[in-house]
Formats: C-alpha cells, structure tokens, sequence
C-alpha cells in the first residue's frame, strides 16, 4: 500500500512527485545506478544493459536491482505501488517483445526511456509476465506505477490490459485501487472537477483541476483505506497552497503525506509507511526519510555522479 503525490512550483516550474512506501519491513535504500548497467531479468535470465543512469532507491535482487522509484538523468520521474486484485498478467509471451516481471518495469522505463511520451510510445513493445514459464517463481506481483518529466505530463501505467494500459493523470494523486476512473468517480462526493478535466482536456502545468468549491460536499474519510488515503490526498493536494518553487513543493507533499502516512500497527497491520521520498524533475534531487528518521536525507543525482560507472548505494 502506498499514496503518490504531485505537485508543480509556480515560479521556478519544478516538478515533484512524492511518495509512501507502505510495506511490512524497510527493504530499499537510496542507490545510485550508473549507464551501462548490465542486469538479467528473473523471468527468462534474458540480459539487459541499461541506457540511462538514475538515483532511486531499491535494493540487490539476484542478477539485477529492484527500484521502487526514482529519476534518471534526463528528469524522467517513475514510482511503482502495490496495485489490489488489479493487474491481468501475460502468461504466453509474444516474440519480439520484452517480458519483464513486473517489479522490474520502474526500473526498466528509468533506465531505458527519457520521457513520458517515451514510455507511451514504446509500451506496446512491453508484456509483463506471469510465473508460467519463468526461471523462480515469483507468484502474481500486482503493481501499478506513475511517470512524470519536466513538461509536466504524468501519466499512470496499469497492466490491466495488453498492450499496457497507459492513464492521463493530470489531478497527480494515485494509491493501489484498481479501476482508476472509479477513484476519481468517487471524489464527486468531496470536489467539483473543471469542466476541462470533465472534457479531458486539461492543459499541462494545470496546478489544481477543482473548482475549489466544497460547499454541501462530504468531509473526506479518515481510514487508511486505498480509496480513503486517495480522497484525502487529492482533497488536501487541491486545496493547499500552491508552492512557489522546489523546496515548497517538497514540504507540501510532506504535508499531503502526513496525512496517509501509516504508522506501524502490526497488532492491526502487517504493513506501515517504511519511507517516504520525493524527486524534483529538473534538480534531480533525491529525498528519503525512513519511518524512524526524524530528518530528510536529500542526495542528487549530479553531472559528476552520471559519469560514474559503479553502482552505489547510500
């Protein structure tokens, strides 16, 4: 379980996305990952060499590193969340095509891709295994993730469908429930939308996509339920004050955060918010703070570190 969230500087047009990493155990720390990585997938042991180098945070994981998110050296901005009863796996591969399992996609699109319109240009050559035929099974991962780059487009990627689904998501709020429209279905009860996100048609840089009328609407649920954390999130993200540059977009997605922020309850939960973090598109700032942190640890990736060719974690 996990919240993303989205917030653009209204004068410096920084690009942040923040994140929850809600799991039952602290598994990722920051990393960074040279060019010309090579790793081999754990579906069929096929090799891969990376293209991009990008700062993130994952962990080692047999012949290649699990990124959980992160941003790579031209900006591009990707997370990966848990995603419940949502994701209709490939079990029959197509020639001619990459098959992944489907933890590797965040760190395949950040290691391969420069953009967002990148990914939807090139996601139909992408299939996302079953464990049919893999090498170790791995059972059915159920993940979804979001991108974002320097124009501001941010986009979800559901594997609902073949080819991958791709979802214009210009309100910049996702948690794990599936049927994503239904989510944002839901926020009727809390929000009134603009007519141009009703029309699909919401420019780029649109920093709130609601009227900001809440007059007779719902006050939003308190649970730290898929469906409840994404009307929080999306309530507070559409009514906090826009942030003027990086640092104010950072501490906004603290606040938004601190507001579906699990805290560890294993009596009730198995899972509880291990990290959270953030990237600035443009800075290639990194920013981590693991749940007993009381402070933010924030690392870049900078013109020196892309010209490294070891793999490193912090």
């Amino acid at each position: 379980m996990c919240t993303s969230v989205f917030q653009i500087g209204q004068v410096d047009g920084a690009h942040v996305i923040a994140r929850t990493m809600d799991w039952p155990r602290l598994g990722a720390r920051p990393l960074f990952c040279p060019r010309n990585f090579e790793w081999h997938s754990v579906y069929d042991d096929h090799r891969y060499v990376s293209k991009y180098a990008l700062m993130g945070s994952g962990s080692a994981h047999d012949k290649e590193i699990d990124v959980s998110d992160g941003v790579n050296e031209h900006g591009l901005a990707v997370q990966k969340l848990t995603f419940t009863n949502g994701s209709k796996l490939v079990e029959e591969p197509e020639d001619g095509k990459v098959h992944l399992a489907p933890f590797e996609l965040s760190f395949y699109l950040l290691s391969t891709y420069r953009s967002v319109q990148e990914i939807i240009d090139h996601i139909d050559q992408i299939e996302l295994m079953a464990d049919k035929h893999s090498l170790r099974k791995y059972g059915h991962s159920e993940l979804h993730f979001v991108a974002c780059d320097r124009t501001g487009r941010i986009i979800v990627v559901e594997p609902v469908t073949s080819p991958i689904e791709i979802i214009e998501n210009p309100l910049g709020i996702l948690t794990n429930s599936n049927h994503f429209d239904r989510q944002i279905a839901r926020l009727d009860k809390y929000l009134d939308f603009t007519p141009a996100f009703l029309r699909h048609t919401v420019p780029l840089n649109t920093p709130r996509v609601t009227t900001g009328n809440v007059s007779g609407k719902a006050i939003p649920p308190g649970s730290y339920s898929p469906s409840s954390r994404f009307i929080r999130a999306a309530y507070l993200k559409e009514r906090i004050d826009l942030p003027n540059n990086e640092a104010e977009a950072v501490d906004n997605c603290w606040h938004i955060l601190d507001s579906v922020n699990v805290p560890k309850s294993t009596a009730h939960q198995p899972t509880y918010s291990v990290y959270r973090a953030a990237v600035c598109c443009e800075s290639r700032h990194y920013y981590y703070q693991p749940y007993h942190a009381k402070s933010v640890v924030r690392i870049t990736l900078t013109d020196d570190l892309i010209r490294k060719n070891q793999l490193k974690f912090f």
